[in-house]
């Protein structure tokens, strides 16, 4: 299928939907033994004669018949009740007429008898904090945001980079880099981010460290001297809290470095409690186990008791006065405390949870993680994932440009294949399948994301403006805290992920790329103004090879959003279907409504939401 038109556009408005979203969700239970009631959208053209649920209870899989809710004239409301035995209860829906029955479940109608790993999930974890939910995350490496000219003398491992330099990016002094950002100089520069719009800072590593990466942390206990130690944290908190900014650190429960005092007294004496906080095998390739062999970064052992009490003191001790930082996005959170035959991911999350609700109930805790991490999201841990997976991958695969930097024509993210081009049905197959088996507030409380410190530039993978801003107004509307990597909004570019750390051109204003920077303010206005955009659900109304079109919505707003990787046939949906009679246009171009339909733009690159009034 190479166009929309040859979709026969109304398909997806024509099947049942549920996503476990507010509209979906009538009565959240509350404690075990509490009932829940969910809801069924269904097109009378689908004709449904019968609901039923299917739920698991204890182990064992039970039904429920639905009953009708509430009907019109183009949809029919279903409605079903189940207990809620268990802290995390899957579900699916079948529905059923004379010709047959099919399910419904996170990826929507199927045909066959399914698996469970793709079922609703209903969780009494509540998910993350408010604030969380209304936020735009902007990521800040803090050795190349800003520098206030205060920083210390470099230490013997630093190499001194001119401020307008590009980083080498690849060699051996790739990780010594040191170009003199610091955290006065991100207070300094809080202006721009709010003229920005976006309302929380996720700053990269901050302790002490023999890098500029700071991820191979030399101490826990301390705000690395170089960025200003501990008094220019209090000072950027409390200047960011003053404007209503949230500031959120990155913490690593995997490793430290191996110049930490941890790791040397468990060097030095192998009866110290040290010694029992990393894996010392000599059959290892330096003796002790590290993350991904590289011997400066040796890994924490989570059996050891007392390894668990300091960590979990650090977990407290920023989030609390006067540090105050409001959470922690956890770095690669998927190997932690997982060796060999060991797993103690999951208790380490709640334990890491526990810790942060104990010091500051509001806190939010986000996960690295690059690939699967619905395994990881059942509830009461990590509140929200960084969605490489689900989100980077797919836009990346629908919006690339024709010339890719090298290393993503020969992989991408450790597979020895390129960066594939999809066409936009796939895209969202694949958007629907890392959101299915998720509770909804874990998709909520993740973070999508159009690159990172760790990837190369999204201008970059597209190649144009045009295109990078039709991802992010993807970004901007998806479900998810948004999450802009600092400079992307000035077109920064790279072509992997240390290329990408540049600083910020502040004394070059006639580089920043205004136009595009004009977009992102309008389309993080657009998302941070939206009911429907921080907590509705989301039901795709078309998709194909160059256009996605789809509805977010929350009681008390609904929104139509369509974008357009290139100019493609106008897609027409019925007005009676998206239960409105005319499109307010709140970004992009007007809709034409008439003869009971409503025709979207057919250019492209291009991005557009309207308000269904």
């Amino acid at each position: 299928m190479s166009a929309v038109s040859d979709l026969a556009t109304a398909s997806l408005l024509d099947e049942p939907h549920h996503d476990g979203s507010d509209a979906f969700l009538l009565e959240r239970p509350v404690d075990l033994g509490d009932e829940a009631v969910v809801r069924l959208r269904v097109p009378r053209d689908a004709g449904a004669s019968s609901v039923c649920l299917r739920y698991v209870e204890n182990g064992e899989p039970r039904g429920v018949e639905a009953v009708v809710d509430e009907e019109n004239g183009t949809e029919v409301w279903w409605r079903a009740t189940f207990p809620v035995s268990n802290p995390s209860v899957r579900y699916r829906w079948l529905t059923g007429n004379e010709s047959g029955y099919a399910w419904l479940n996170g990826t929507g109608p199927v045909a066959h008898d399914p698996p469970d790993a793709d079922d609703f999930v209903l969780s009494l974890d509540p998910g993350g904090p408010d604030w969380h939910l209304g936020s735009v995350m902007y990521e800040i490496f803090p050795d190349r945001f800003a520098a206030s000219g205060h920083a210390p003398q470099p230490p013997d491992w630093a190499v001194p980079r001119r401020w307008d330099e590009l980083p080498t990016g690849r060699g051996p002094d790739t990780p010594h880099e040191w170009f003199g950002g610091d955290l006065a100089g991100i207070e300094e520069h809080l202006d721009h981010i709010e003229r920005l719009g976006a309302s929380a800072l996720y700053l990269t590593p901050i302790f002490p460290a023999g890098s500029t990466h700071r991820y191979d942390a030399t101490s826990f206990a301390e705000v690395d001297p170089l960025l200003g130690g501990d008094r220019a944290l209090t000072s950027l908190t409390d200047a960011a809290h003053a404007r209503g900014l949230r500031v959120v650190g990155d913490l690593t429960l995997n490793h430290c470095g191996h110049d930490h005092p941890w790791f040397r007294l468990a060097q030095e004496d192998p009866d110290s409690p040290e010694h029992r906080f990393f894996i010392f095998d000599a059959q290892l390739p330096h003796g002790y186990e590290t993350w991904f062999g590289v011997h400066s970064l040796p890994k924490l052992d989570w059996r050891s008791p007392e390894l668990e009490r300091r960590m979990l003191d650090v977990v407290r001790h920023w989030v609390s006065k006067p540090f105050s930082l409001d959470g922690w996005r956890i770095d690669v959170a998927n190997m932690v405390g997982r060796w060999r035959d060991v797993d103690l991911n999951h208790a380490v999350q709640r334990k890491a949870r526990a810790a942060l609700a104990e010091a500051e109930p509001g806190s939010v805790l986000v996960a690295e993680h690059g690939h699967d991490y619905r395994h990881d999201l059942g509830g009461g841990g990590w509140h929200g994932a960084m969605n490489y997976a689900g989100f980077l991958h797919p836009v990346w695969s629908w919006l690339r440009g024709d010339d890719l930097p090298a290393e993503l024509r020969h992989s991408f993210w450790g597979i020895p294949a390129g960066l594939r081009r999809i066409g936009g049905a796939k895209a969202v197959t694949s958007m629907r399948a890392f959101r299915a088996g998720l509770p909804w507030p874990s998709v909520l409380h993740s973070w999508p994301l159009l690159d990172s410190h760790d990837t190369p530039r999204f201008r970059t993978v597209t190649g144009s403006r045009e295109r990078q801003v039709v991802g992010i107004g993807l970004q901007m509307t998806s479900p998810g805290v948004p999450m802009v990597f600092a400079g992307d909004e000035l077109g920064l570019e790279g072509d992997w992920g240390e290329d990408a750390r540049r600083t910020m051109p502040w004394d070059r204003p006639e580089s920043w790329d205004t136009v595009l920077l004009e977009e992102y303010r309008r389309l993080i206005a657009l998302r941070r103004s939206s009911d429907a955009l921080a907590r509705g659900g989301i039901r795709f109304a078309a998709a194909g090879e160059d256009a996605i079109a789809y509805l977010r919505e929350s009681p008390s707003e609904r929104l139509l959003c369509l974008a357009s990787r290139a100019s493609h046939p106008p897609i027409t949906l019925p007005l009676d279907t998206l239960a409105c009679s005319s499109l307010e246009p709140l970004y992009g171009g007007e809709a034409v409504c008439a003869g009971g339909c409503a025709t979207l733009p057919s250019d492209g690159p291009a991005f557009h939401v309207w308000r269904l009034t």
